[in-house]
C-alpha cells in the first residue's frame, strides 16, 4: 500500500475510534480518563500528603496546583484571598461553573504510620507544630486536579466557562471571606452554580449527598473568668476563677438540655481551659475557650445568648467581677439547592448506582463554603468515601472496631479508588450543567 494511503487509512480509524468514543455514554468517557490518569493524580496526592502547610501558609501547595493548571491550558491567578488560587477556563457560551477545593492541613502530628506520612512543621499560633491533612484535603486536590484535566479532554462535550478556585484556610472557616473580599466575585466569571466534595468515613465507591443543610453554624468561644490569686490553702482569701469556669461548664450545657428544642441540633462543647501555674497558687483568671455549632439561625442565636447568660451568672454567684465573653462567628451553614441536588443525583445514581449514591445526614462540622453559596450562588456540598468496604461494615457492626473520623491522627483514605471517585463524581456533576 502506497505511503499516502497508509496515512488515509490511519486518519480514519482514528476518526472512526474518536466517533465510537464519543457516542459513549458520559459516565464511561469520564471514567476511562480518570482511570488513565489516575498514576499522575496518585502521585501528586501523596507529595501534597507529605508536605501539607496550614491555614494562609500554603505557598509550596498553592504554586503545585497552580503550575498543574496552567498545564492544562487554563487561565492562572494565584494569591487571591493571600495564598489562593483561581483558574478559569472558557469554552464557549454557556454557564459558568465554580468547582472548589481547600489547601490548608491541620496543626497536629499524623500517626498513620504510611509510607508517605507527613513530618511537616510549622509555626502555629506562636509555637511549631507538626502539620498533617488528616481532614482529607489531599484528596479533594488531587480529585479537583483530576476533574479539571477530565473537563479539558472532553471539550467537545460541553459549553460554558469553568473557575476552579483553590481556597486556602477552611479550617479556620476563614479562606472563603479573604477571597471574597479580595474581588473574587468581581475579578472573575460570576457562577451560576458551584460545587465542592469533601472525604468522609464512607465506604470509598459512595457518593453521599442532600438537599438543604448540610453542614453546620459555628461560632466560637473565648472568655475569660476573673478572679483573685492567692495561696491554695487559704482559698477565702482568694477568689477562685478556676471553680467559676467549672461551674460554667458544666452548668452551660442545661442550655442545650434544657433550653433547645431536642427535635433542633445543637453542640456546646468546650475544647481548652488555661489557667494557673502550680497546683497550690490560686490564679488570678482563667481563660475558656470552645464551640458552638447548629443548623437553624434560631437555634443559634438562643445558644449565643444562653452561653453568655450562664457564664455571667457563674462569676455573679461567686461575687467575682464580670467576665470577658468573645463569641465569634465563623462558617454558615451549608444549604444546599434542591434543584441542584435533585437534578445531580440522577446522574450519581445512574453511574454509581443507587446503593453507592446515597441521601446521608448533615454533617455537624462547619464549612466555609456556605461563604460561596451565600452569595446568591445555587450550590451543591456533597461527601466521597474513603475506606474499604468491609472495614466500614465491620465498624458499623456492635462492638466493631471504629474507623478514624476526618481530624484523628489515625486519618488514613485510601488512595485508589477514593481518588477516583472524587475525580469521576465531580467531572459528572460539572458536565450536567454545561454539556451541549
Amino acid at each position: 500500500m502506497k505511503p499516502s494511503l497508509v496515512r488515509l487509512a490511519l486518519v480514519a480509524a482514528l476518526s472512526v475510534a474518536a466517533t465510537a468514543q464519543a457516542q459513549q455514554p458520559l459516565k464511561t468517557q469520564v471514567a476511562g480518563r480518570v482511570d488513565g490518569m489516575y498514576p499522575w493524580l496518585d502521585t501528586i496526592y501523596k507529595d501534597l500528603h507529605a508536605h501539607p502547610e496550614i491555614a494562609f501558609q500554603e505557598v509550596r501547595t498553592a504554586g503545585k496546583l497552580a503550575a498543574e493548571m496552567k498545564k492544562l491550558g487554563f487561565t492562572v491567578t494565584e494569591k487571591v484571598g493571600k495564598t489562593g488560587v483561581v483558574a478559569v477556563l472558557r469554552n464557549g457560551t454557556g454557564p459558568t461553573v465554580l468547582v472548589r477545593t481547600e489547601l490548608d492541613g491541620l496543626p497536629m502530628e499524623e500517626k498513620t504510620g504510611l509510607p508517605y506520612a507527613s513530618r511537616a512543621k510549622a509555626q502555629s499560633d506562636g509555637r511549631e507544630s507538626f502539620v498533617t491533612h488528616s481532614c482529607g484535603h489531599d484528596i479533594h486536590m488531587a480529585g479537583w486536579l483530576g476533574t479539571a484535566r477530565t473537563l479539558v479532554e472532553l471539550k467537545s462535550q460541553w459549553q460554558g466557562t469553568l473557575v476552579f478556585v483553590a481556597q486556602p484556610a477552611e479550617e479556620t472557616v476563614s479562606g472563603a471571606k479573604a477571597m471574597l473580599d479580595d474581588g473574587l466575585l468581581k475579578r472573575f466569571p460570576r457562577p451560576d452554580y458551584a460545587f465542592a466534595l469533601h472525604s468522609w468515613p464512607l465506604a470509598h465507591g459512595t457518593v453521599g449527598f442532600n438537599d438543604g443543610p448540610v453542614s453546620s453554624n459555628s461560632d466560637a468561644i473565648e472568655i475569660v473568668f476573673k478572679g483573685r490569686g492567692g495561696h491554695g490553702s487559704a482559698p477565702d482569701k482568694a477568689l477562685d476563677p478556676i471553680a467559676i469556669a467549672a461551674r460554667f461548664v458544666v452548668d452551660v450545657q442545661t442550655v442545650v438540655s434544657r433550653e433547645k428544642d431536642p427535635k433542633e441540633f445543637g453542640v456546646v462543647t468546650i475544647g481548652a481551659i488555661q489557667g494557673g501555674t502550680v497546683g497550690n497558687i490560686i490564679p488570678d483568671s482563667v481563660q475558656v475557650r470552645g464551640t458552638i455549632r447548629s443548623y437553624s439561625p434560631e437555634v443559634r442565636a438562643k445558644l449565643l445568648d444562653g452561653v453568655r447568660r450562664v457564664a455571667n451568672g457563674a462569676a455573679a454567684m461567686a461575687g467575682a467581677p464580670a467576665p470577658d465573653v468573645q463569641l465569634t462567628s465563623g462558617g454558615a451553614a451549608i444549604v444546599n439547592d434542591v434543584a441542584l441536588v435533585e437534578k445531580t443525583e440522577a446522574v450519581f445514581r445512574d453511574a454509581f448506582g443507587a446503593a453507592n449514591a446515597v441521601r446521608v445526614p448533615a454533617m455537624t462540622a462547619s464549612e466555609d463554603f456556605s461563604a460561596f453559596a451565600n452569595e446568591g450562588i445555587p450550590s451543591m456540598f456533597f461527601f466521597t468515601g474513603v475506606y474499604d468496604p468491609k472495614v466500614v461494615a465491620e465498624a458499623q457492626r456492635p462492638g466493631g472496631k471504629p474507623v478514624a473520623f476526618n481530624h484523628s491522627p489515625f486519618y488514613a483514605p485510601v488512595p485508589e479508588p477514593s481518588i477516583k471517585t472524587a475525580a469521576q463524581a465531580m467531572s459528572l456533576a460539572v458536565l450536567n450543567v454545561l454539556k451541549r
